[in-house]
């Protein structure tokens, strides 16, 4: 009978997982009915720990953990009880001042049909948001971390193609559980899964590398609120695309009508599509990468836009503005993370102040100013704060038109506010 269950295990193995030269040519969910998950190790918090974990806050950070006489294994999963012995949550271990990164408040086997269920919840508010493979927006963010009960995970959506991007052991881990969990979610319409790790999560045993899970993968054309654009996963910054500022585009488009434009930090020129599909007079675009201003003039061409009324710079964004003479009506500030670590937030703001400073020296009377920070330890009132700073060192006069933040499908739990990391200002510069 043992040697029977070793075979049907087998076959079920690789009958989901046919590996050739790194890519998966099939996935279903085959395993047994009968096939048990080994039993979760158990952490028991010192006394009085349990508060914030009652709250649903998805973190237990190592002070609250007493010595562990057996060492755990980084991603491992543990369940955690009070110091009376009461369940708490269930979680990935993971080395660091973060000691459980909580996934569930409910006692759970955690195996390939717990990621289904949790991925079709994702999927069902992002319809509900009219985003979906066979919508007018067909990509989106489907898991956001912590904001969809997936800490150390994301998952983006682009037309037929998810990206996974893992940023602690247990989701890397459990990647290949969650690569079946979505090709049954979405069936057919799924052609391609590529986790794309290697720059956000780094095991004991060295780099991880970018894998293809399921299908082959390429370029691929989305769709957003009516916009076209290509999308490379593989040589692409982040996943590929800033899905998180679609909402912020469209006001973009909106302000763009009859103005100048200048995107810095343009990236693949998303913004300067729209700005220039809302009516403005022109967009200079302008970003330190030849391979985004390739993009970029890729983006404007894929979306008819006029002769003559985009043009395109590789250059330094703060060495442009710091030499440059040109005025702008609109000026738009979507620079990278300043700020990846909070020992270095001082820094950060000093460069923010800097370049948003620069930038008000550039625009004309009533010229609006779109400025961002992806930069998680940088908080609102810190980049507000900023701001201030520019306006003052500037002497311009500046009114908030709109204060802004991720998209609708990067949610953020309530019980975990840290999930809010961009932040975006609409200024009027007089």
């Amino acid at each position: 009978m043992f040697f029977y269950l070793i075979f049907l295990f087998g076959l079920c193995f690789f009958g989901y997982v046919n590996m050739s030269h790194g890519r998966v040519t099939q996935l279903t969910l085959t395993l047994p009915k009968n096939t048990t998950m080994p039993k979760p190790a158990k952490i028991i918090l010192k006394p009085g720990k349990e508060a914030a974990v009652k709250r649903f806050h998805p973190w237990i950070f190592s002070g609250a953990l007493p010595f562990m006489k057996s060492e755990l294994e980084e991603g491992e999963i543990v369940e955690v009880f009070s110091y009376n012995d009461e369940y708490l949550a269930t979680g990935h271990y993971c080395r660091g001042s973060i000691a459980v990164k909580v996934f569930s408040f409910k006692q759970v086997e955690v195996n390939a049909g717990f990621w289904k269920e949790r991925l079709s919840a994702a999927l069902a508010l992002r319809k509900k948001l009219g985003l979906s493979p066979d919508s007018q927006n067909d990509a989106y963010r489907l898991v956001n971390m912590e904001g969809d009960g997936f800490p150390g995970l994301i998952i983006d959506i682009y037309n037929t193609a998810a990206v996974i991007q893992t940023h602690t052991a247990g989701m890397y881990n459990a990647r290949h559980d969650i690569a079946l969990a979505l090709k049954d979610v979405f069936g057919e319409q799924l052609k391609v899964i590529y986790d794309k790790s290697s720059e956000t999560f780094h095991d004991a045993r060295g780099a991880t590398h970018d894998e293809i899970l399921f299908g082959e993968i390429h370029p691929v054309t989305i769709t957003e609120t009516g916009h076209q654009f290509v999308v490379d996963m593989e040589k692409g910054q982040k996943t590929g695309f800033f899905l998180d500022q679609r909402g912020n585009r469209m006001f973009a488009q909106f302000y763009g009508k009859g103005r100048k434009v200048l995107n810095a930090f343009c990236y693949s020129g998303a913004f300067s599509v729209y700005a220039l599909q809302g009516g403005a007079t022109s967009v200079h675009s302008v970003d330190s990468s030849r391979q985004a201003i390739a993009w970029t003039k890729e983006n404007i061409l894929l979306n008819g836009i006029p002769d003559g009324t985009h043009s395109e710079e590789v250059a330094d964004v703060k060495q442009f503005l710091t030499q440059g003479r040109e005025m702008y009506d609109m000026i738009i500030l979507d620079p990278p993370a300043f700020a990846k670590h909070h020992n270095i937030s001082h820094n950060a703001l000093q460069a923010y102040i800097y370049i948003n400073a620069q930038a008000m020296k550039h625009m004309n009377t009533g010229g609006i100013l779109f400025t961002f920070s992806c930069s998680q330890a940088i908080n609102r009132e810190m980049f507000r704060s900023a701001i201030q700073a520019a306006a003052i060192e500037t002497g311009k006069k500046v009114k908030i038109l709109h204060q802004l933040s991720q998209g609708p499908d990067h949610p953020v739990s309530i019980f975990h506010p840290e999930g809010e990391y961009l932040k975006g200002l609409i200024l009027e510069v007089e």
